[in-house]
């Protein structure tokens, strides 16, 4: 395909591309095409020089031709600067072209830019026509919006109104019908909580005047029953609450620390029967030999005082401070006032005191408690069979163990309840040779070396 072929297809297409779209290319742009048609004729001369011309065969011919090049190739220096110009100036012109060419570009893009400003500027020129209508027409529309929108307001706020009248009243209504139950349900609760009330006080009545008339049953069972003991009774050998002091042989204090413990040891023993006589305004201590549970009792904040034969152990205590005086258990219990104590702790003393005189020591102890009164004896356990081999004939004083059941009875005869029995001092711990034994028979007969019986005053 020549040149002229090519410009031709080239020209139809534009025309066809400006015929569709007319508003694309609203300014004439330059035609560069004869300018093109230019440069090329230029190229191809600038390429044909220092060639030689053919002409048709022969040896004439082939002589002229030799000639014509030993001449170009002689003349090659006198032409190599036109050659070199000539070529330049064809490279000017193609930058010039190019150049042409994207200000050609550029034109079109400004000319499609003017288009749409111009279409713009028509429409803004529509716009500013029709401004004063539509400022009109917007205004009355302005005008009809706000009065719809006032009478909407004014509708809701009406409707609003209602339905809050209307929820108060149901609200006031339902209040009222809650009120109403529950003044009838509390109506109800009280009859029921006034019935249970005079039923409960009907039965503490009946309780109050069965204990009262097993008091006064006990008063009159006991109040002739003369001493257990004869006046002449030989005092006990008990060198800490018996009816009359006793000369030993030997150091009974030294004898007290080496087979009982010391007295941090019996203080820390004794630490469990705190609960028992908290909050409590006036304690007896019968035997309170070197004063280890006074002083528990005054850590506490409780008052308390001791008694004991021993005018050693009584010198002790009241070099510690503590309230003691030397006195015979007996004779102090009877000298008191009945009712006058609240507490009573006796620990490793009922077991030096004859059998017989036992239950008169419960009914003196009782008798002095007033109501509510605790009661706590501790004293060996004969339950354990290790403390016949070990501990309880360490004592010369000792005269008897006490069993438990016995105790329990004398306090019931003498109108203490709420009996409690605590095993102490596990045998297992000072003899490690019965954790061989089969744990329940261990526990039957070889359990607690002590035991601490507490009752209260009915």
């Amino acid at each position: 395909m020549d040149a002229d072929e090519l410009t031709a297809i080239l020209r139809e297409v534009r025309d066809r591309v400006r015929a569709r779209h007319p508003e694309a290319s609203s300014a004439p742009l330059p035609d560069l095409m004869p300018l093109l048609h230019a440069r090329d004729a230029a190229e191809a001369k600038v390429a044909a020089i220092g060639t030689v011309n053919p002409r048709r065969g022969g040896p004439l011919n082939w002589l002229a031709q030799q000639v014509k090049k030993t001449v170009a190739r002689a003349l090659d220096w006198h032409v190599r600067e036109q050659v070199e110009f000539n070529r330049n100036v064809m490279a000017c012109v193609q930058a010039a072209l190019e150049a042409l060419e994207e200000t050609r570009r550029a034109l079109a893009m400004l000319d499609r830019t003017g288009s749409e400003l111009r279409g713009e500027a028509r429409e803004l020129k529509d716009m500013r026509a029709h401004w004063v209508d539509w400022r009109q027409e917007w205004e009355h529309k302005l005008v009809l919006n706000e009065t719809k929108l006032l009478r909407g307001v004014a509708e809701l706020n009406a409707a609003f109104q209602h339905r809050a009248g209307q929820l108060e009243s149901s609200f006031r209504d339902r209040v009222k019908e809650q009120h109403d139950e529950f003044d009838m349900a509390l109506e109800r609760s009280s009859m029921d909580i006034q019935k249970r009330l005079w039923a409960d006080m009907e039965r503490v009545r009946s309780e109050y005047d069965r204990l009262i008339h097993t008091e006064l049953r006990l008063i009159r069972q006991r109040t002739p029953v003369p001493s257990s003991a004869p006046a002449s009774a030989p005092p006990s050998a008990e060198p800490t609450a018996s009816s009359a002091p006793v000369e030993f042989a030997f150091d009974y204090a030294r004898f007290a620390e080496r087979f009982r413990g010391s007295e941090e040891y019996v203080r820390a023993g004794q630490r469990f029967y705190l609960p028992f006589f908290d909050g409590r305004r006036d304690v007896l201590d019968i035997g309170c030999g070197r004063g280890e549970f006074l002083e528990l009792m005054r850590e506490a904040g409780v008052p308390a005082r001791g008694i004991d034969l021993s005018q050693e152990s009584v010198d002790v205590c009241r070099g510690k401070g503590l309230a003691a005086e030397t006195a015979d258990l007996f004779a102090y219990l009877a000298d008191l006032p009945e009712s006058s104590l609240d507490g009573i702790f006796s620990a490793q003393v009922v077991e030096h005191l004859p059998p017989e005189r036992l239950p008169e020591m419960i009914r003196l102890a009782a008798s002095r408690l007033d109501r509510g009164g605790v009661l706590a004896i501790e004293t060996p356990n004969p339950e354990c069979l290790a403390i016949f081999a070990s501990h309880f004939y360490l004592d010369p004083t000792h005269t008897r163990p006490v069993p438990h059941a016995l105790l329990s009875f004398y306090m019931e005869e003498f109108g203490m309840g709420s009996i409690e029995v605590h095993r102490r001092s596990p045998a297992v711990e000072s003899m490690p040779a019965l954790a061989s034994l089969p744990e329940d028979f261990r526990a039957a007969f070889f359990g607690g070396l002590d035991y601490a019986i507490i009752g209260r005053k009915l």
